[in-house]
């Protein structure tokens, strides 16, 4: 019994002198800064105010239903809206949405100066995001 109990003691003295280690290593890291100029310059025609509306109803914050299937890609909304969330923020997709429809009912390239008023019904659980995107239509008569 005790060779036992001798045994146990050394044993429980070596895992808790031992324990669990860790290690990190760190990298230093800079940012890439890169920089692409393009000295073109595009010709465009200011035309009439256009506008689009979009909507998508979101349950517990992630399942999204009720929302379009058309989106314009490649739109900049800048202000940090998205916060990197992709398919998690609403507001930039139905963003997206909105504008697609006033350029393609429209028949613009672009929206110059787009305003976008953004509508959001919060009930908790239940969410409904809406977007009009009101500006002028732009199309391009010729890049440089």
């Amino acid at each position: 019994m005790n060779k036992v109990f001798k045994l146990v003691a050394l044993s429980t003295l070596i895992a808790a002198a031992s324990g669990c280690t860790s290690y990190n290593i760190s990298q230093p890291a800079a940012p890439i800064d890169s920089q692409v100029k393009a000295d073109l310059k595009a010709d465009v025609a200011v035309g009439e105010a256009i506008s689009g509306q979009s909507s998508v109803n979101v349950l517990f914050g992630v399942f999204k239903f009720g929302g379009d299937s058309q989106f314009a890609d490649g739109v900049t909304y800048g202000g940090g809206t998205g916060g990197g969330l992709g398919m998690l923020d609403p507001v930039s997709a139905v963003k997206s949405a909105a504008a697609y429809k006033a350029v393609t009912a429209s028949g613009a390239d672009l929206i110059v100066a787009p305003r976008y008023e953004v509508s959001e019904e919060n009930y908790f659980v239940f969410k409904k995001v809406s977007v009009t995107v009101k500006g002028n239509k732009g199309n391009i008569r010729s890049i440089k």
